[in-house]
């Protein structure tokens, strides 16, 4: 699924979830439930979605043929001192 079928899905779960917790708060028992079970559904497609936004914002920030960025250091790591020729 791309990013866009994503957002899509993530509106269209929204927009339900309203409708039913509208209904909820007047006491409908039946749209309560339904607002528990979009809610797990919703979590899961929100997951998806951070997975995907992320990857697409990679993809964006570095061209083709463009070269990595060496991996940082570790700031606890020191070497010991060279030792002196005699």
């Amino acid at each position: 699924m791309g990013l866009k079928e994503t957002t899509d899905h993530v509106r269209h779960l929204l927009v339900e979830l309203v409708k039913d917790l509208d209904k909820a708060t007047r006491g409908n028992k039946a749209a309560a439930q339904r607002v528990r079970t979009k809610t797990i559904k919703l979590e899961k497609v929100a997951k998806n979605y951070r997975k995907e936004s992320i990857s697409a914002e990679k993809k964006e920030k570095s061209p083709k043929g463009a070269k990595k960025a060496a991996p940082a250091k570790k700031a606890g790591s020191k070497k010991a001192p060279a030792k002196k020729k005699k």
